[in-house]
């Protein structure tokens, strides 16, 4: 099987999680389990909140592209500044004549990928200044399937594409549309092409690297709860380390990887399929793309869903230390189904279960354990990131129970593996381009919460308030984009979207990376958001066949009316 279908086959319907933070160690990304089959492992997931998302570059990096105060197009106020949020402004609705060849180009879908139809297209560096160069994006298509053998869709009923996103920031697009694509709703698929576009700096489209096998598997091994300086300093050189290779292989391409401008690409391509609105499913970090794309092009948003959403108006390290909060409430859900259960390594009430947890962690960073693999030990990170891998999906938690089991009696081989399916390791030690991309995105998006180490170590108490299980790891991983090598484009802001079509804004109450509060503060921020809320646990919620909320959904994509604003599913 190629190294494709394998990671196609190993992302099979999950989505990858928001990541605002970033780290050594610990890297936000995250999946969703929604539409995950059975046995599936989410790829790239961990917190993405409190860390400034994007790795680390030295001090001694140039700044880079952008420049102090110049935000991106379409964003009000100033770039890299103030953490109040400004209001995300509509961009004119006629294209610039500048831009008016990307938008005449002519897509040229050829087979590919076992059945599905790819095509490229081109994109500028820079919107602002296109004469500057171009980017080439890759987009995969899923036709519109007959609903009965045989029979044909007439125009009529045929909708147009559904763009699909499964989050990340790094996710592609690319490969969740051909792990998906077939087992969407009959109807869905009957009147829309499913298209997914892996946007600028992911998966085929121009993508970013930033270190080789060996460097990651450092990199991820990283302590991200130091307990003197010594640690401090290896934490902050590892970060170094990770911003210094973006730049050295990624270059100008690290300056021009934000959401702002992901979201212009779409409407690049929205207009080369002949749609005259942009119909979208967005999971995770593609809830903040997709609220995004409404705010710049209210005019031009049809029918979107935003699954797992993120709230823009969040700074770095708000976001950060709330995401930690999800990630305890996840845990606690974990234990008390856990206690209850007679293969529970961790006692019989959730209080023993939080002591043995801590306990472990502690045993790991004191000494690392031994794998199956026997070049590779379990690192505390590794250790942490395997747990909060596992908090993305409740079928996870019985794998869960079983690593954390083995780990007590000394072999780290299960919560290795599910760190190394956060990061998506492969068995020849290779990592995919997701981790590299979430980093460059996040990093951009929005200012770093801290300025140094010393910063770090005094948001810990509340991170630990928010999180005790948690929250110093994510106080620490919020250092990471600190040492990014560009400055950020992007500051918390609003999205109202006004004149839009009514937007669908899914949240999951026990949702460990998007908090639930999040799906509310964004459906309360948009002018036409509807909140659709499934009580349940996991990341995300359409897809997991939960007929209530899935029909919601699939009545909107089809015929356009909303479920009732608050309108709840689940148990």
């Amino acid at each position: 099987m190629s190294s494709r279908a394998r990671a196609r086959e190993r992302r099979t319907g999950i989505a990858v999680a928001v990541a605002l933070v970033t780290a050594a160690g610990l890297v936000a990304g995250g999946c969703s389990a929604g539409d995950a089959p059975s046995g599936a492992v989410p790829s790239g997931a961990v917190p993405s909140a409190g860390v400034s998302p994007g790795t680390v570059s030295p001090g001694t990096v140039s700044p880079g592209a952008a420049s102090p105060g110049a935000g991106p197009a379409g964003l009000a106020g100033p770039a890299g500044g103030a953490a109040a949020a400004t209001p995300l402004e509509p961009l004119p609705a006629a294209v610039p004549p500048a831009l008016a060849p990307y938008y005449a180009q002519r897509l040229g879908w050829t087979p590919c990928d076992d059945g599905y139809e790819c095509t490229t297209f081109r994109v500028p560096l820079d919107y602002d200044r296109p004469a500057d160069g171009d980017l080439t994006l890759a987009a995969v298509r899923a036709p519109a399937v007959p609903a009965a053998p045989g029979g044909t869709v007439a125009p009529g009923e045929r909708i147009g594409s559904l763009l699909l996103n499964p989050g990340g920031p790094g996710g592609s697009a690319v490969e969740y549309v051909e792990g998906v694509a077939r087992t969407y709703d009959a109807g869905v698929r009957a009147r829309y092409d499913l298209v997914g576009l892996d946007p600028r700096g992911v998966g085929r489209s121009a993508p970013v690297t930033c270190l080789g096998g060996e460097r990651m598997d450092a990199y991820t091994a990283v302590d991200i709860t130091p307990d003197d300086q010594a640690e401090v300093d290896a934490l902050v050189a590892a970060a170094k380390e990770f911003a210094e290779g973006c730049r050295q292989r990624s270059g100008d391409r690290l300056g021009h990887l934000s959401t702002v401008e992901a979201a212009r690409d779409l409407d690049v391509l929205r207009a080369l399929l002949g749609d005259e609105r942009l119909h979208y499913v967005g999971k995770s970090y593609g809830t903040f793309l997709g609220a995004t794309y409404a705010g710049l092009f209210p005019g031009r948003t049809g029918r979107m869903v935003l699954d797992g959403a993120m709230d823009p108006s969040l700074d770095s390290l708000t976001g950060n230390r709330t995401q930690a909060g999800g990630f305890e409430t996840a845990w606690t859900a974990f234990a008390r189904d856990c206690v209850e259960r007679e293969d529970c390594p961790l006692g019989r009430t959730e209080q023993q279960a939080g002591e043995r947890l801590a306990a472990l962690f502690a045993a790991v960073d004191a000494d690392p354990l031994t794998t199956d693999d026997g070049a590779r030990r379990l690192s505390e990170a590794q250790a942490t990131t395997g747990v909060i891998q596992a908090m993305y999906a409740d079928f996870l938690w019985p794998r869960l129970r079983t690593a954390l089991a083995d780990a007590e009696a000394g072999n780290g081989t299960g919560l290795l593996k599910l760190s190394d399916a956060y990061y998506g390791r492969e068995a020849d030690g290779s990592y995919p381009n997701l981790m590299f991309a979430n980093m460059a995105v996040n990093c951009l998006d929005l200012p770093a919460p801290f300025a140094g180490p010393d910063d770090a170590a005094r948001a810990v108490p509340d991170f630990e308030r928010t999180s005790p299980r948690f929250g110093r790891d994510m106080a620490w991983m919020a250092l990471t984009c600190t040492y990014w090598p560009v400055r950020p484009t992007g500051t918390p802001h609003t999205v109202r979207a006004a004149g839009a079509a009514p937007i669908v804004v899914v949240g999951t109450t026990r949702d460990p990376a998007t908090p639930y509060a999040w799906a509310q503060a964004l459906a309360g921020q948009l002018e036409s958001g509807r909140l659709l809320t499934y009580d349940g646990d996991g990341h995300t919620a359409y897809g997991r066949h939960d007929s209530c909320l899935d029909g919601a959904v699939n009545r909107f994509l089809l015929g356009g009316e909303p479920p009732e604003n608050g309108k709840t599913c689940g148990r």
